[in-house]
């Protein structure tokens, strides 16, 4: 069979991609490379360039590579930037899941799978997220994953499609330093670019209900969140009643104060010491998922620790700062 992976030249896309290839599959990736780069895309594996709206496009990319399964990751993700435009978010996330949908349907395309994200939860007052934990979504950005989870639970019902949603917590490391995370939006990137530059990594806030006092989430290598999609792909394979929504995450906690000391570690950069700033609107004292259900459903866990995640990130940052070294 042959696996459609839409957004596989982006961070994430391109984990799944190398996973999904590397455990036999074959694969195609359609992508607009507003973010992704055909750099992340091995030259064996057929690179579509273009958006998932155009209706058009997808159908001929599922008949021309006879296309039998979907693994969904185009779109738009950033939290602030969806506050600004939630009229831009629902259109791309939204409608380009509705477009995908509606041409896999029409094909006969029997197996989906979804990417979603823990800010479907929004802030729950839990020790552990389970899938049972109720979603109250706090963004446009986290509506959307609610919405598209809905969406693909209903046509796969519909339609008789094995479907499966996973959401993701917070992901960081990379496979090899080419495919490293080029954005700066998350924890990890936001202290290795203060470090590079010479300035205090910022920690926001630190007076939350925890024993440091600093958040607390749970990080996941993304290698780890790219073999989850390789059992979950499987899954769908073999099971074409499924209709799974599973968390993926270590179901440990760590906080913010103990993230930026570990990256200091392995960065080797020890100054400045970080800097306490106001907290940001929104954030909650402490996010850590269950991976229970995972585990039972798919027979998968997390393999990478905190410290490799790091270590795999910051070479990928060296690879693109090369004033990093300094």
């Amino acid at each position: 069979m042959t696996w459609l992976i839409t957004g596989g030249a982006g961070y994430i896309g391109s984990h799944v991609v190398k996973a999904m290839t590397d455990g036999g599959e074959s694969v195609v990736v359609l992508d607009d490379l507003s973010t992704g780069s055909k750099d992340r895309i091995p030259g064996t594996v057929p690179l579509e360039i273009g958006t998932v709206l155009d209706r058009e496009l997808v159908d001929r990319v599922l008949r021309e590579h006879a296309v039998t399964g979907i693994v969904h990751l185009a779109g738009k993700k950033q939290v602030g930037e969806s506050v600004e435009k939630p009229l831009h978010y629902y259109y791309e996330n939204v409608e380009g899941l509705r477009s995908v949908l509606e041409a896999a349907a029409d094909a006969g395309v029997r197996r989906f799978l979804f990417s979603s994200s823990a800010s479907v939860y929004g802030m729950p007052d839990v020790d552990l997220v389970t899938e049972r934990t109720p979603c109250l979504p706090m963004s446009p950005y986290g509506e959307t994953k609610l919405a598209g989870e809905w969406l693909v639970r209903a046509v796969g019902a519909a339609h008789g499609m094995a479907t499966a949603s996973l959401r993701y917590f917070n992901v960081a490391g990379a496979a090899s330093p080419e495919l490293g995370d080029d954005g700066i939006f998350n924890l990890v990137p936001m202290v290795f670019e203060r470090l590079t530059a010479g300035e205090a990594p910022r920690v926001f806030g630190d007076d939350y209900p925890t024993p440091d006092g600093t958040c607390i989430r749970d990080y996941i290598h993304v290698e780890d969140i790219a073999a989850a999609h390789v059992a979950a792909a499987r899954r769908l394979a073999e099971d074409a009643s499924a209709s799974l929504v599973l968390n993926i995450g270590r179901g440990e906690g760590v906080s913010v104060a103990e993230m930026v000391t570990t990256i200091q570690d392995v960065t080797g950069r020890r100054e400045p010491a970080p800097a306490v700033v106001e907290r940001r609107p929104g954030d909650p004292a402490r996010v850590v998922a269950s991976a229970d259900l995972i585990r039972a459903e798919l027979g998968w866990e997390a393999r990478h620790d905190i410290r490799t995640m790091v270590a795999s990130a910051w070479e990928g940052w060296c690879l693109r700062h090369p004033e990093a070294h300094v």
